[in-house]
């Protein structure tokens, strides 16, 4: 068994509605509270990056698996909507919509549009971000396959 370990160095001066450091790797931001929850919105913030590691999982995942059934793509772009409820002043991430388009040659068969699709329903559950919060956090697949 292989493990790898991620290390992240956090600083926060001082209290609720400062704004902290922190670094892991390439990554090196400044963290606050969002606005949207009466924050600075200094940087960014557990929200986005909660959104950020599970869009980029995902993407990755996708792209991986396709890669490995040999199916050509023009492109692969996404979109993704991380929705935090806050009901009687307790917060909870309740969803994550990843909205992935994938463009394929002009002259892609059915059979890669619906391999594309297979795909991309594939990789959410595949992708170790996802199943991470698998229980906790909804994650919906809206996929748009389309030929170019």
């Amino acid at each position: 068994m292989a493990e790898h370990l991620f290390h992240l160095k956090a600083h926060w001066p001082g209290l609720r509605n400062d704004v902290g450091d922190i670094e892991s790797g390439q990554l090196k931001t400044k963290v606050s509270i969002p606005p949207e929850m009466d924050g600075p919105g200094i940087g960014t913030n557990p929200d986005e990056m909660l959104l950020g590691a599970a869009a980029t999982c995902y993407i990755i995942t996708l792209a991986a698996m396709m890669e490995r059934s040999k199916l050509e793509k023009v492109d692969l772009t996404m979109e993704s909507v991380g929705v935090v409820d806050v009901t009687k002043g307790i917060i909870t991430y309740k969803k994550i919509i990843h909205r992935p388009v994938i463009v394929l040659k002009k002259d892609a068969t059915d059979e890669d549009s619906e391999l594309a699709l297979k795909l991309a329903q594939k990789a959410e559950t595949s992708c170790m971000i996802s199943r991470a919060l698998k229980g906790n956090v909804e994650i919906e697949l809206e996929a748009a396959i389309l030929k170019n």
